[in-house]
């Protein structure tokens, strides 16, 4: 089992920055997936990026070019950075990671990101 806290949201305007950062609550070295899903009322959760660990990334088409998604092995974190925010951004965002990713999915509590127009 693993635990996994998120900070860093908040509100924000539109065109700003903001950082969420996920901490687990064991090492991190073996997982194989570490990323970032959202929902916004109303709609599906969705992914929003995710880093494996060799390093490869990838990205939603909504947020490719806005986003950096980055992982510190040695401090069992991953972050998320987003610019450029727009309201249509505005959503719980959830840190999620799986070792094997064959059904040992975990998820995080959830932290509220709001952007104004």
């Amino acid at each position: 089992q693993v635990q996994l806290v998120e900070s860093g949201g908040g509100l924000v305007q539109a065109g700003g920055s903001l950082t969420l950062s996920c901490a687990a609550s064991r090492s991190t070295f073996s997982f194989a997936n570490m990323g970032w899903f959202r929902q916004a009322p109303g709609k599906q959760r969705e992914l929003v990026g995710r880093t494996t660990n060799s390093g490869s990334t990838n990205y939603a088409d909504s947020v490719k070019g806005r986003i950096t998604i980055s992982r510190d092995n040695a401090k069992n974190t991953v972050h998320l950075q987003m610019n450029s925010l727009k309201p249509e951004d505005t959503a719980v965002y959830y840190c999620n990671a799986c070792e094997f990713c064959r059904g040992d999915n975990y998820w995080g509590q959830g932290t509220q990101v709001t952007v104004s127009s």
